[in-house]
């Protein structure tokens, strides 16, 4: 069993059902995908006041939330698979305490969804996402009270690790289409700059698979009159 953790904003509820059927459609392998929701952590509270989305710290919680045993994955909820994800899975090193695409590159734009600055930084989006070796040694160190008190420069980057801890994955796996362009190689879209389900992106790059995607995540093969009901 593959245990995925998913950013989830209320801002953007759709982008996480569909990045979740988009893994399920493709998956060859049993998922426990888990909403990474502010609402339903109960053994941590946000005190951070930046960041573009509800999950940009919560995310480091998962080696604590996995109780420190095993691999997890997370991703950003503005993503969708277009592959098999187990094969990320199946790239995991025991050596190394994280595994994620080291992005090069600097943004285009200086603001993306609903007006969020977007700046840059060194290893920008490396942490959208991250395989963890949840029991690896260097993550005990990851506790609620670490996230609560470190700032993004030093979550975001990892810093708490060694370098040679922080293992590659191939860029494929997590392709910025908003901001590289269209790829057919691509095993994981991430729209970076905003879900298309945002009408100011909706027609960015390869944004058709996210719409084509949405439409199958809302199907039913028997169509559901408009209300409204009583």
């Amino acid at each position: 069993m593959l245990n995925i953790f998913i950013g989830f904003d209320t801002r953007e509820a759709v982008a996480y059902h569909v990045c979740v059927n988009s893994l399920t459609r493709l998956s060859s392998d049993v998922l426990a995908v888990t909403p990474l929701s502010l609402g339903n952590l109960k053994t941590y509270q946000e005190t951070h006041s930046d960041g573009s989305n509800h999950f940009i710290y919560s995310r480091f919680l998962i080696p604590h939330l996995m109780n420190y045993n095993g691999w997890a994955l997370f991703m950003d909820g503005d993503m969708i698979v277009r592959d098999d994800i187990a094969k990320l899975f199946a790239m995991r090193d025991e050596s190394k305490a994280v595994m994620c695409v080291h992005h090069d590159y600097k943004t285009r734009q200086t603001t993306k969804y609903l007006g969020s600055k977007n700046e840059n930084y060194p290893r920008k989006n490396w942490s959208s996402v991250v395989l963890w070796n949840c029991g690896h040694p260097a993550n005990r160190s990851v506790t609620p009270e670490f996230v609560t008190n470190a700032t993004g420069a030093q979550l975001h980057r990892f810093t708490w690790l060694e370098d040679d801890l922080v293992g590659e994955l191939p860029i494929e796996w997590n392709w910025l289409p908003d901001e590289f362009g269209a790829n057919p190689d691509a095993k994981l879209l991430h729209f970076t700059l905003g879900t298309p389900c945002f009408h100011e992106y909706a027609n960015a790059p390869m944004a058709a698979e996210w719409h084509r995607e949405k439409l199958l995540a809302n199907y039913s093969s028997q169509h559901v009159i408009d209300g409204p009901f009583d």
